[in-house]
């Protein structure tokens, strides 16, 4: 049994195999060609900036520490958004002290990458741990309680 592209696709494809994005834009190029008009098919750049916004990240947790608090970011999957949302909070509000546990510090960032989520840390310097809080940052917690109770 051969499987049959469904119609309102194959022009898509036969796009791509001609080195377009679109079997729309093969169309339009055939049509230039069909009136002898040089076709320039995504020969330029042109520049834009993408207007800002103002966002919100709500943390997973906020603990206490000597000098204030600190926030624990829980990660299964880390998605690329969420990547970027954390360099953007550290480059932008670096007092903050952001941390992260990873279900796998060893999952990679992408499939084929070489780059762990413990290596993108490291490199973009976060604090990481491995499926637990380590027991340095809970004494944090814990000489920063006994301090505001006595």
């Amino acid at each position: 049994m051969t499987s049959r592209i469904p119609r309102r696709n194959r022009s898509f494809y036969r796009g791509l195999a001609n080195g377009y994005r679109s079997g729309l834009e093969e169309t339009i190029a055939e049509q230039l060609r069909s009136h002898k008009i040089e076709v320039l098919y995504e020969t330029d750049k042109i520049n834009y900036v993408v207007p800002s916004r103002n966002a919100k990240y709500t943390p997973d947790f906020k603990l206490p520490k000597a000098d204030g608090f600190w926030y624990l970011e829980s990660k299964g999957i880390w998605a690329v958004a969420d990547r970027a949302k954390h360099l953007l909070i550290r480059d932008q509000q670096p007092e903050i002290d952001i941390r992260f546990v990873f279900s796998n510090s060893r999952a990679k960032l992408y499939k084929g990458s070489k780059t762990t989520y413990a290596d993108y840390c490291e490199k973009h310097g976060f604090r990481w741990s491995h499926k637990v809080i380590p027991d340095d940052w809970l004494a944090e917690c814990v000489q920063s309680e006994s301090k505001g109770s006595s």
